[in-house]
């Protein structure tokens, strides 16, 4: 992978006087498996740098010439090169000019969103998050900065993350520490520099075996504090800054300002110093274990160094806890950022970890789960699935989007979906899926899709479609193709090969599947039937009832075989002005029969057949079935009963409508078979391990 870093324009890369920004770029570069492939981009008047991977960008002075525009358009100028990555380093405006690369891009802040140039409004943060590859704050404190005032679907994109700065931890010897108290910074007052000196100084009168050295200087704002044992040392380089926190027992950074992070106190405790900060910005997520002014006053950072140099106690257990709990390591920095340079890269490091370990993980599952009509729908697919999930031990949340539409139209959202878009944002937004399932989801907005894609690139996305999609349901086969380029893989119940789709690639079979809490009747062991054979059809599940002046082909059929079919008790619903029967009716009636036919829409597709197979076989009947259907491929012939026409339909009903052995035989048999490989559980880990790219055969790829 190759890396350009772009530093701030005039930002100093060399040991003499680097900026912070510079420290932190230097030592992440050192230790990064890219070192060899990273190069550092900067303008400094300095002449040694302070890593050989530094090119200095030239500049022609001119008096109306900008010198930022200059710089950019010369690192533009300098990218001609293949660079998979650019890094910008707290300039968010340079991100707007360097978009005509078309590189992906990481910008890191290390200041407040909030009063930078390119990062200041609503839409230029908008414009960042997608623009930008990934977004990387200092603190927590930085990121709820950027993410002040905009809206709630931005909050927890997972372009946004926080990445410490570091330094390595030394083990110094706290017995060797002295009696030293040190203030490291500008010497002005939005450091607290005022506040220290008033009080360091009546803390040398009163303890007059102590010591105070201050580092740094300011040249714009001056304060004058004197004392015989108060060393004002000036600017030091950052060796001798750590050197002097090696021997200092209490360190103080007391900021009036909100510090992004804190650099000092941060060095402060990987030296094992008692760290006082104030409660400001990021400084709080500098240390592990310290002293918080609770008030930033003379008097109260007076009493707080007091109760370290009395409390001797006190004082070492926060020494030995700062060094103890130190975790901001230059390796441990350097190896999150290496590894989010991977998972953006790479799909197969991405799934790294989830190919592997593909338990607990957090499902966001978008159907029809029909709550407006008060359980009558009870009993679908949607369900099954998602009860498969949550065998698999998966954390589920679901979304009934049909029910959500329903509920919220209104004159301004005629078809309710934009509310259903906003929602669905909303939810993610909270509870950051590693998968969101579609099922049916038409309102779904494909530029909603495209939003979670780009700002929750760990998410992935699949769809499953269990309607038709041949012949004159071709409408059907656009509403899956709609998204089927935006998902990881896309699930349907006809063999995908069979309706020529132009890329199959992440195209696949799904099989209706059985639930053991939905399917629980064994109808084989009944003994005493109301009927023999039992048909239920409908003019569409949400209508409920028959439509008038509908009629389906199935009708005929049916009639047909009743007409040819003598002695032969038929029940059936949905046609000839019998209504359609749902729910615990359903099974009721499907209770009192011997043999079920399965008959769906149409002519007969590859693999295809509706959720009506789930029902009946794994209620335990004796099945019938059309052989163009090619289902009966995945039983053997003493499991379920395929026909070849209405005729050999009809004699298979009256055969086996008077042997009660061999039917209850065969209906056990095929049940027995369908749940141990199309039940809920299995078909749900299918779903997901195809999504997640597991390349895993499952009984029914074998024989399509």
């Amino acid at each position: 992978m190759k890396i350009s870093i772009l530093l701030p324009y005039k930002e100093n890369y060399s040991p003499e006087y680097p900026g912070a920004v510079s420290l932190f770029v230097s030592s992440m570069v050192k230790i990064s498996k890219f070192k060899k492939t990273t190069k550092i981009y900067g303008s400094t008047d300095y002449k040694s740098y302070l890593t050989k991977n530094y090119e200095n960008i030239s500049l022609k002075k001119g008096i109306f010439a900008s010198q930022t525009k200059q710089y950019i358009n010369n690192f533009i100028k300098t990218q001609k090169s293949n660079v998979d990555l650019i890094e910008i380093h707290n300039r968010p405006n340079y991100a707007f000019q360097i978009e005509k690369l078309n590189k992906k891009i990481f910008l890191y802040f290390h200041n407040d969103p909030n009063t930078m140039l390119g990062s200041k409004t609503e839409t230029e943060k908008i414009k960042l998050i997608e623009l930008c590859t990934k977004i990387i704050f200092n603190s927590y404190w930085s990121k709820n900065q950027f993410l002040t005032n905009l809206p709630s679907k931005y909050k927890k994109s997972q372009k946004l993350i926080v990445i410490h700065q570091s330094i390595n931890k030394k083990n110094v010897n706290l017995s060797k520490k002295e009696k030293l108290i040190s203030f490291v910074g500008k010497l002005n007052s939005a450091k607290g520099y005022d506040i220290f000196g008033k009080a360091i100084i009546k803390i040398l009168n009163k303890y007059p075996d102590w010591n105070a050295n201050v580092i740094g200087d300011e040249p714009r704002e001056e304060f004058s504090f004197s004392h015989n044992n108060l060393n004002v040392l000036g600017f030091k380089n950052h060796k001798e800054v750590l050197l002097n926190f090696e021997k200092t027992s209490i360190a103080v950074v007391c900021s009036r300002w909100n510090e992004p992070f804190g650099r000092t106190s941060l060095e402060a405790s990987s030296r094992g110093c008692g760290v006082i900060i104030s409660n400001r910005g990021g400084l709080p997520e500098t240390i592990t274990n310290g002293i918080i002014l609770k008030h930033l006053s003379v008097n109260s950072l007076f009493k707080e160094i007091e109760n370290l140099i009395v409390n001797q106690n006190l004082l070492k257990k926060l020494q030995n806890e700062s060094i103890k709990n130190f975790s901001l390591t230059n390796n441990h920095i350097s190896k999150k950022i290496d590894e989010c340079r991977i998972n953006n890269f790479t799909i197969k490091n991405l799934n790294k970890f989830k190919l592997t370990n593909l338990n607990n993980l957090k499902i966001l599952h978008v159907t029809n789960f029909n709550e407006r009509h008060n359980g009558r729908l009870f009993y679908n697919s949607g369900r099954r699935i998602n009860n498969g999930f949550i065998r698999l031990n998966h954390s589920v949340l679901e979304l009934s989007d049909r029910d959500i539409v329903s509920y919220s139209r209104n004159l301004n959202d005629f078809k309710g979906s934009k509310k259903l878009n906003e929602k669905l944002l909303e939810i993610i937004s909270n509870y950051i899926p590693d998968l969101i399932v579609f099922g049916h989801a038409d309102l779904i907005d494909n530029e909603t899709i495209k939003f979670i894609k780009k700002n929750y690139p760990n998410t992935k996305l699949c769809q499953w479609f269990l309607d038709r999609m041949d012949g004159e349901w071709i409408k059907n086969k656009d509403r899956f193709i709609k998204k089927i380029e935006l998902m990881d893989a896309n699930f349907c119940t006809t063999d995908p090969k069979a309706l020529n789709f132009s890329k199959l690639n992440n195209v696949y079979y799904m099989p209706n599947c059985v639930d053991q809490s939905l399917e629980n009747l064994e109808i084989y062991k009944n003994k005493y039937f109301k009927s023999d054979v039992f048909f239920a059809m409908s003019h569409g599940v949400h209508r409920g009832v028959l439509k008038k002046g509908k009629v389906d082909a199935r009708e005929y059929f049916i009639n047909k075989l009743i007409d040819i079919t003598p002695n032969i008790k038929f029940d059936c619903y949905g046609i000839n002005g019998n209504q359609p029967i749902w729910s615990d009716d359903f099974l009721k009636s499907l209770s009192q029969n011997k043999i079920g036919i399965n008959l769906s829409q149409g002519k007969s597709s590859n693999f295809y057949s509706s959720d009506r197979l789930s029902q009946l076989l794994g209620n335990g009947l004796l099945v019938m079935i059309d052989e163009k259907t090619k289902i009966g491929n995945f039983f053997k012939k003493d499991e379920i009963v395929t026909y070849k026409n209405l005729s050999d339909l009809s004699e298979k009903i009256i055969k086996y409508s008077n042997d009660n052995y061999a039917r209850s035989k065969i209906a056990k048999k095929g049940r027995d078979k369908y749940f141990k490989y199309f039940n809920s559980k299995i078909v749900a880990d299918f779903l997901i391990k195809k999504t997640f790219g597991v390349n895993k055969k499952y009984f029914w790829e074998k024989i399509i």
